[in-house]
């Protein structure tokens, strides 16, 4: 390394600025242990269909090696359209409102680099996914976190977000069904917020890559709401509804004017989505709907477990619909989140994830994915309960 380089000078100062991800150092540590269970990685424990993984196989058989259009392939494009519509009856032109994206996460970055100049601000309501704050920053915008209540079923209120608005405010980001709280908005919470926003030129970011994992309503996006459509950008992908995390296949839909300006974007900077994973998520969209209620019944019995055992060995937990994950509330032990994760993953080799890395109104709480066998699932519990079981001994002997 040249010593007389002074990189701390060189690099931008305003990704420098950027924390990196809190989550990554309890991954670090788990990686050392031989025989610990992580209900930390916030991917499905599912292989993606055998029948998607085939067409991905047979386009590169048949030598589909290509770059596709900047937008992807046509009728990708229109399988989409047919699978929003037939699933969450929203409507968008599949030649001019839809693009294809590498992952859910590139969708979020085109998003607000279109919308954002130095000094816009953008509402991130919290806790949710890390990268909204990163992204806003690397955009030149100012995130403003808004702290989200566990009394609201960590639901947006309108009177929350009212207080939130400032004449600098470009975008709102709804981050639902939510990562890590399971939260959910329904139509009247989404009449409520689109009531607020009337009269302004605030857009919405919805971030919709757990919009099939709710449990007991369907999930309802801002862009259903007329009040809403023209204001929305909808980023969703492949990630977590079809099993395709390492394919790296998402897309966003929204109003055209903005949608051209993100396939610029795109068209610069990435070229087009990878072509075999492309050709798999045309399958997906055509035949995927059995495997994604097969994979939601199954979330769906162990986030019953999940709410019900935890409850029942002291820890209160919200009931989430949707997402993959629960949130409980571990302030009852005395222990700060980050406390709680790294004691828990010492002593009983379980990994869960400290609420805190997810923004304000975190702390207090941790993530447990359960995107994990039952048995994996089963066992975190009995270990969990011997956890709280040793840390009660202990406090009471004044150990802490």
């Amino acid at each position: 390394m040249d010593l007389f380089m002074n990189y701390d000078e060189i690099l931008c100062r305003r990704i420098q600025e950027v924390k990196p991800s809190g989550i990554r150092r309890f991954f670090d540590i788990l990686e050392e242990m031989k025989d610990a269970i992580s209900l930390g990685v916030g991917e499905p424990d599912f292989v993606t269909p055998w029948h998607i993984r085939d067409a991905g196989i047979y386009s590169l058989e048949k030598g589909f090696t290509k770059y596709t259009s900047n937008a992807g392939l046509l009728q990708l494009r229109r399988e989409i359209a047919a699978y929003l519509n037939r699933r969450f009856d929203l409507q968008y032109d599949y030649a001019h409102q839809i693009v294809v994206t590498v992952g859910g996460s590139e969708g979020i970055d085109l998003t607000l680099r279109c919308l954002l100049n130095p000094g816009d601000e953008v509402i991130i309501p919290t806790p949710s996914f890390v990268c909204y704050g990163p992204l806003t920053e690397m955009a030149g915008g100012v995130p403003k976190y808004l702290e989200l209540k566990v009394e609201n079923k960590f639901r947006l209120t309108p009177e929350e977000l009212r207080a939130a608005i400032t004449p600098n405010t470009k975008v709102l980001v709804l981050p639902f069904p939510c990562n890590p709280t399971g939260g959910t908005m329904d139509r009247q919470d989404l009449e409520a917020i689109a009531q607020v926003l009337e009269g302004t030129d605030i857009m919405v970011l919805s971030d919709e890559i757990y919009a099939e994992l709710t449990y007991g309503q369907r999930h309802v996006s801002p862009a259903n709401l007329t009040s809403l459509k023209d204001r929305t950008v909808v980023v969703n992908g492949f990630s977590k509804s079809h099993a395709m995390t390492g394919w790296r296949m998402g897309y966003v839909c929204g109003p055209e004017p903005v949608i051209q300006q993100m396939l610029k974007l795109h068209q610069f900077g990435i070229m087009s989505a990878p072509t075999t994973s492309q050709y798999a998520a045309v399958e997906a969209m055509r035949n995927g709907d059995p495997d994604i209620e097969h994979m939601r019944e199954e979330y769906d019995r162990r986030r019953r477990y999940l709410v019900e055992n935890l409850n029942r060995i002291g820890l209160s937990c919200f009931e989430p619909k949707g997402a993959f994950y629960v949130f409980p509330d571990i302030r009852s032990t005395g222990l700060s989140s980050e406390e709680f994760c790294e004691r828990f993953l010492m002593e009983e080799k379980v990994a869960v994830i400290p609420g805190n890395a997810f923004g304000p109104g975190g702390e207090g709480f941790v993530r447990a994915c359960y995107a994990a066998s039952m048995k994996d699932i089963a066992e975190s519990i009995a270990r969990m309960d011997n956890f709280l079981t040793n840390l009660r001994r202990k406090q009471g002997r004044g150990e802490g």
